[in-house]
Parts: structure tokens; C-alpha cells; sequence
């Protein structure tokens, strides 16, 4: 029987990041694919397939073929037990790959191999670099015309301000790509296409040395050449593996291949678990001390709920990052921000919305907690007599409103329970006009996709139809120490600010522009406002 310390070694929790349509879903779907998790892998293209990608499975990311709310999916490999984070690529969920990036021990970053760096894979680096987690780069779609190798490691390093140490290296590309020569093992990994994106394509691993007139056959005498000058540069001039500029998030391990063919896929696999770090500690807010994985005594914390993931059972799921410990089905933790003890009689392990009953789980692993409404994000669970406690997971200013009401009025409890359940998962954020009640609230979300989801997700789950009327606010402001709702009425406003509060009474203030939020600051004397965004859960 394996050892706490061995089972959690064995452990690699990693987020996949990427701008849209990057290729990090189709990634995901080959790592799967590879490792005998699914049997074939679904497309991301197009509303007219029938087979949708394993880690999208709302209806809506079905229909748009774009990942709208990060999945949990885990396997087994080679000795190793992975926990897949597969995040939202478009700009409009960011906040959901923020949050999950805070339960990520490492980072994959997908790049088109014609676009380099993107906008949002700039945000998203960002957040990587914030943490210091180590970062991978995948540059994918090789078997489409990709730019110069040199020129996106350049850019790579340029835009995103970190080292890049090429792991491999591309041979050509789109129709003229031939394959990848392996740093390491100075192989060559032959590519073969065969018209089918979803088959299986035939490598050929040759030991020839660079020079070699095998190579020349192999991938013809011009690649041949251009491979040797461009070997030669990298070994002459390029930066060593440091594996320590590596683990503090310094230096990217970068890859070349093509998700879709399948080609790179498990040789990135396989180093990357060689590469990859085991469980991280997390940092205990109450001593300031780290929590080692290896602690005898479970903990970990909510990094994301998710509502209807189940539609037989109307169920919700708490997302709990393992930070320490052991965690068995049926034992007694205490709920830190409850403060009271709960027993987790479920845990479930994750392959997107297909779950299965788990009777242990470690650190590093994700583990789904039945919820029936006590947890919020952020919050710690912890066993053992020293209680730990994990920092909250920032919320972001919302920068879109909108008023939402329910078309039926009949259905205001059922429009009421949607509202609070999808703001309870971090998807939206609500507010109620001060004065007013729950028939229409006003609804904050970082992108304006939000707002369909909302619709789509209380029509098909909740069965509530609703209108949306756009609102004008631009900035929102949080108000500073206990004030009452009679004060915050007979504060000196702009007719256009709104008052509004939160799910948790919280006094807060909607503004038309920053010449209406400097109104406020200048004329109610010891008012403070603080930027929404900052406050923690």
C-alpha cells in the first residue's frame, strides 16, 4: 500500500490555458485520448457535429463549440494521477479560469503556431506569473502554416517577458511539415498526414544522426539542412534547461506539434510529467506559515461551484482543491467561514459532467463536494485539532449591467433560485436597488456573452424566460465600513448613480462615468469607496 507522501508525489494538477480557439479543448480531448479516458475524441467544430468535446458539456458550448465554464477532468498515466483543469478561452469567462487557476499547480499554455501571443493569453500569463507556477508552452496547429519557430519564441519572450527553452523543434509546417526533431533524445519524430484529423497518425521515431543521409530521406534534404543550421543556433546560443528558472515560473519548456493530428501530443505528455511540479504548498492565513501537502490532516478549498450539472438531481457540486492531507468519503471537516463541522458523506472525482463516488482523494487531487447551499467560494475545509485557514479567491468588477427580470410572474420563485444559485457560482454577480425587491435585479458580469449564458441557463434549468435592459453603468464602488441603508440614501449623488447592495448586504454605488464617482468622493465628507474587484470572499 502506497504512503500519503507517495500517493501524493505521484500526483500533477495542471490548468490549460489558451486565447479562443487556440486549440486547448482539442488538446485536452488528445491528452484524454492518449491515456485511454475516452475512447474517441469529440469535435469543437460547428453545431452540426454530433460528438462535442469531453470537457464541454453545457448545452451552450455545445451549440457555440467555445468553452464557457471550466471542467475537472482526471486520469491516470504512467504511474502518475492527473488532474486537468480545462479553462474557458474567451475573454468574457476569465474570472472562472482566474479562480481555477488558483487551485492549478502549473500552467500549459496553448499557442497557434500563425498567431503567436493573443490578447487573452496575455491576461491569463498574467495571473500564471502572479502565483510563480511553472508554465509550459504548446505550439500547436504545425499542420497548418505556422510562422518562423524563432519568431514566436522571440515574441513569446518579448510580449510575455519569460525564457523559453525549446523542447523540441518544428520541421516545416503545414503541408511541408515532416515532423519534430527531439532535443533530448536527438530523434527525429516523423510525421505522416493522412487527410483524417481525428485518426491516428503514423510516427516514426529515427535515431539518425543530425547529418545522417537517412535523415535526407526521411524528411527530405532541404528540411535536413535547414534543421542542422537551425540546431546549431539553438544549441550555441539558446538558454540551458534550468529546471529551477522552471519551477518559479522563469523559464517555459516549449513544444511544437499539432493537437488536431494528434502529432506531439504524448511526447508533450510524457515530459511534461517528468518536468511538472508534485503538489505545492499553500499558505495558511492565520499562522502565515505554509501548508505542506504531506500534513497528515486534510484541507483545502473551494475554488468553484457549480449548479444542474446533473439534471435528473437539481444538484449543486463545491470544487475543492486538495491542499494537504487525505480526504475519505464520510469523515468530519470543519467549515472554517460556517464554523461548524460538517461530514462529507459524498465526494466525487471528475470527467467533466460524469462523475464517479471516490472513497479517497489526495493532496493536489480536485474532489466534488455535495452542496446544499452552506459553501462559498473560497472557503476552507480542514480536519485535525489546528484549524487552517486558505486566502479568499478575489472577486472581479463587473463591466457590463443589466436590469433581469422574469417575463412570468408566476415563476418568481423559481426566477429568485436562479439568480441566487448562478451568483453563488461566481458565473454572475447580483445586486438588489436599494428599496427593491427580488421581481428584477440588476446583474454585473465581466463580458456581455455572460448575459446569454444567464438566459440560456435559467430557461433550460430553471425554466424562467426573462428580459434584460441594458443599464449605462461603467464603474462600480464598494462602500467602506458599516453604513446603514438610511445613510447610504442620504448621501449626496448624481441623479444617474444608482445604490445598490449585495448577496451579502454590502452598500455599494453604480456610476455613468469617473467624473460622477469624483462627484461622490468630493461631496459627502468621509465617504470611502473601495474598487469592488478587491474585495475577497
Amino acid at each position: 500500500m502506497a504512503s500519503l507522501s507517495d500517493e501524493i508525489s505521484s500526483r500533477r494538477t495542471f490548468a490549460i490555458i489558451s486565447h479562443p480557439d487556440a486549440g486547448k479543448t482539442t488538446l485536452t480531448e488528445k491528452l484524454l485520448l492518449y491515456t485511454g479516458s475516452i475512447q474517441t475524441a469529440g469535435s469543437v467544430k460547428g453545431k452540426s457535429s454530433s460528438k462535442h468535446a469531453k470537457s464541454d458539456w453545457m448545452d451552450i458550448e455545445k451549440e457555440r463549440g467555445i468553452s464557457v465554464t471550466s471542467s475537472v477532468l482526471q486520469f491516470t498515466y504512467d504511474g502518475a494521477c492527473v488532474n486537468i483543469l480545462d479553462t474557458p478561452g474567451h475573454q468574457d469567462f476569465s474570472e472562472d479560469t482566474y479562480r481555477t487557476l488558483m487551485a492549478a499547480d502549473a500552467a500549459v499554455m496553448v499557442i497557434d503556431g500563425a498567431k503567436g501571443v493573443e490578447a487573452q493569453t496575455k491576461k491569463l500569463f498574467k495571473v500564471c506569473t502572479l502565483r510563480h507556477i511553472p508554465i509550459f508552452t504548446f505550439v500547436n496547429k504545425l499542420d497548418h502554416d505556422a510562422r518562423d519557430p524563432f519568431e514566436l519564441m522571440e515574441e513569446i519572450e518579448n510580449v510575455l517577458g519569460i525564457n523559453t527553452y525549446p523542447m523540441n523543434w518544428p520541421i516545416g509546417s503545414g503541408r511541408n511539415f515532416r515532423g519534430v526533431f527531439d532535443r533530448q533524445t536527438r530523434r527525429v519524430l516523423a510525421f505522416e498526414g493522412d487527410g483524417h484529423a481525428n485518426a491516428s497518425k503514423k510516427v516514426a521515431e529515427i535515431e539518425a544522426e543530425l547529418g545522417d543521409p537517412a535523415m535526407d530521406e526521411l524528411i527530405g534534404e532541404e528540411n535536413h539542412k535547414n534543421l542542422m543550421d537551425d540546431i546549431e543556433l539553438l544549441d550555441g546560443a539558446g538558454d540551458e534547461l534550468d529546471l529551477d528558472a522552471v519551477a518559479c515560473g522563469k523559464l517555459s519548456p516549449a513544444f511544437f506539434g499539432s493537437a488536431l493530428t494528434n502529432f506531439g501530443v504524448e511526447p508533450f505528455l510524457k515530459e511534461f510529467l517528468r518536468l511538472a511540479p508534485t503538489p505545492r504548498p499553500y499558505t495558511d492565513v492565520i499562522s502565515g506559515e505554509p501548508v505542506e501537502p504531506t500534513r497528515d490532516d486534510f484541507s483545502g478549498f473551494v475554488f468553484k461551484i457549480q449548479a444542474n450539472m446533473d439534471k435528473n438531481h437539481r444538484d449543486r457540486i463545491a470544487f475543492v482543491r486538495i491542499c494537504s492531507g487525505k480526504f475519505e468519503r464520510g469523515m468530519t471537516a470543519y467549515h472554517v467561514q460556517g464554523e461548524r463541522n460538517l461530514k462529507l458523506a459524498t465526494g466525487t472525482s471528475m470527467m467533466a459532467d460524469d462523475r464517479a463516488i471516490v472513497d479517497e482523494a489526495y493532496a493536489g487531487d480536485i474532489v466534488g463536494l455535495f452542496d446544499p447551499g452552506i459553501f462559498s467560494i473560497g472557503d476552507t475545509v480542514c480536519a485535525g485539532k489546528e484549524h487552517v485557514r486558505f486566502a479568499g479567491i478575489p472577486t472581479f468588477a463587473p463591466e457590463h449591467f443589466a436590469r433581469i427580470s422574469q417575463v412570468d410572474t408566476l415563476k418568481r420563485k423559481q426566477f429568485v433560485k436562479g439568480m441566487e444559485e448562478l451568483a453563488q457560482e461566481g458565473a454572475i454577480q447580483i445586486f438588489r436597488e436599494l428599496g427593491a425587491g427580488m421581481e428584477s435585479v440588476v446583474v454585473g458580469v465581466v463580458g456581455v456573452l455572460q448575459f446569454e449564458v444567464l438566459e440560456q441557463r435559467l430557461k433550460s434549468e430553471y425554466h424562467v424566460e426573462v428580459y434584460r435592459q441594458p443599464l449605462p453603468f461603467s464603474e462600480i464602488r464598494w462602500i467602506e465600513g458599516d453604513m446603514d441603508e438610511k445613510a447610504v440614501r442620504a448621501l449626496s449623488l448624481t441623479r444617474d448613480t444608482m445604490r445598490v447592495e449585495d448577496m451579502r448586504g454590502g452598500k455599494l454605488l453604480l456610476f455613468t462615468s469617473e467624473w460622477n464617482l469624483n462627484f461622490a468622493v468630493e461631496h459627502n465628507e468621509g465617504l470611502k469607496l473601495s474598487e469592488f474587484g478587491n474585495v475577497t470572499f
